[in-house]
Order: structure tokens, then C-alpha cells, then sequence
């Protein structure tokens, strides 16, 4: 029991002792105060006010330059789109829709007497093209080749050739689409009437009409388009 006593009071003074040395230590380091005066509070409050103003400014700068580049993504996307839809109008794109095949052969066979045709005249497809138009086709190529508004068919040398491409190879394709399925059934059913079909038979050839079908393709317009009487204009010439 002797021990026990001596052991709690010893444990007891320790612990007293630790807390008057702790109490002794913070008496000896108070809190620090602050002892600037008015002014020089003051002073640090405007240089933080101003770097909260200069934050402010980068932010905003930041924020009107993510919403310029937003913009110009957007208008890059529209002018993208707009030079698509372009690109599409001038025959610069394959296009596919419901439309007619055209098959032009001789109308005569080689075993077959008759004079054998080497082209096709130019005349004749000139007017079987605004014939088309006036059926309201919206794409046309003749044998692979893109017909566009700067398109010229003409004879050379005895060929006929459509933008330099000789049409001297038979049978040969008048792939047309139209605007809808329903537009290729009319289209279809004017050209089973048509007297422009029968011209081709004084020239020795026949034109054979599809069905309407849901889907036929047209090529891409494969050379540059020519462009005449256009210039890039000056800027101070516009100006003036």
C-alpha cells in the first residue's frame, strides 16, 4: 500500500509540474498583436485592392477571349457548312438521289446491216440536257463526266467530246437524279413521251430508259472550273 501511495503522488506532482510549466511558457510568449498604425493598414488594403482589380481584369480578359474563340469556332462551323453547300451546287462533290439511267447505244448491232455511228452529236445532247432541266433533273453526267453549268459539249476533230472527254465509246450512261422518288417517277414518265428520245434515231442510236430507281450516283465535277470575266478585287479599288 506504502508503494502505491508514493507512486500516485509521484505521477500527481509530475503531472501539477507540466502544467505550470506549460502556463509559465505561454505567460513568457504572449499573442503577437498587430502594431501597425491606420495608414499602413490602409496601404496594404488598397495594394490588395488593386490586385484583386488586376485578377479581375485577367480573368475577364481570359473569359472574352474563350468567348471570341467560341465565336470563331462557330463561324468557321457555318462558313465549313456554307462552302459544303456550295460545293455541292457547283458539282464540286458526289452526289447520289432517285433518278434515270440513260443508256445510249447504236441502233444497230455490228452483225446488223447499217451505218456504223462513231460519236454522238453535239447538238442532240445539248438538247436532250435542257430537256432534263425542264423536267426539273438536279444532277447530270454523261459517261462518268459531271455536267455543270460551265460544261462545254462540242465536236472536235469529227468527236464529240464533253469538257475535252471524247463520247466515241458505246453504250455510254446519262445517269439524271432528281429531287424526290416521286420526282424521278415523273421525270421517268415524261421521257417515255418524249420526241427528243426518237431524234436520236436519225442519228443510228437508241436511248434505253430505266426504271425508277431509289439511288443512283454522279461524280464530282473532276476539273477546275473555269471562271471567266473575274477578278480578286483590290481592296482600294473598292474603297474608291
Amino acid at each position: 500500500m506504502g508503494n502505491k501511495k508514493v507512486i500516485s503522488i509521484t505521477i500527481i506532482t509530475i503531472v501539477i509540474g507540466f502544467m505550470i510549466a506549460v502556463q509559465f511558457q505561454s505567460i513568457n510568449k504572449p499573442v503577437v498583436r498587430d502594431t501597425r498604425d491606420t495608414w499602413e493598414i490602409r496601404e496594404d488594403i488598397k495594394k490588395e485592392q488593386e490586385l484583386t482589380f488586376q485578377l479581375h481584369q485577367e480573368i475577364s480578359n481570359y473569359n472574352d477571349k474563350l468567348e471570341k474563340y467560341k465565336t470563331e469556332r462557330q463561324d468557321d462551323a457555318v462558313l465549313k457548312e456554307t462552302l459544303d453547300e456550295l460545293k455541292v451546287k457547283a458539282g464540286l462533290t458526289d452526289v447520289s438521289g432517285p433518278g434515270v439511267i440513260l443508256t445510249v447505244k447504236p441502233f444497230f448491232d455490228e452483225i446488223m446491216p447499217g451505218e456504223r455511228v462513231h460519236t454522238v452529236s453535239p447538238e442532240l445532247l445539248k438538247r436532250l440536257i435542257n430537256e432534263l432541266n425542264q423536267y426539273n433533273a438536279v444532277n447530270i453526267s454523261i459517261a462518268e463526266q459531271r455536267v455543270i453549268n460551265t460544261t462545254v459539249i462540242r465536236d472536235i476533230n469529227g468527236i464529240t467530246k464533253i469538257d475535252g472527254y471524247p463520247l466515241n465509246r458505246f453504250p455510254f450512261e446519262i445517269k439524271v437524279i432528281a429531287k424526290s422518288e416521286e420526282g424521278a417517277e415523273k421525270l421517268y414518265n415524261r421521257l417515255q413521251v418524249s420526241s427528243m428520245i426518237d431524234a436520236f434515231v436519225y442519228d443510228n442510236l437508241q436511248v434505253v430508259i430505266s426504271d425508277p430507281l431509289a439511288s443512283i450516283e454522279v461524280p464530282a465535277f473532276s476539273e477546275i472550273p473555269r471562271i471567266k470575266n473575274m477578278k480578286p478585287v483590290n481592296a482600294e479599288e473598292e474603297e474608291k
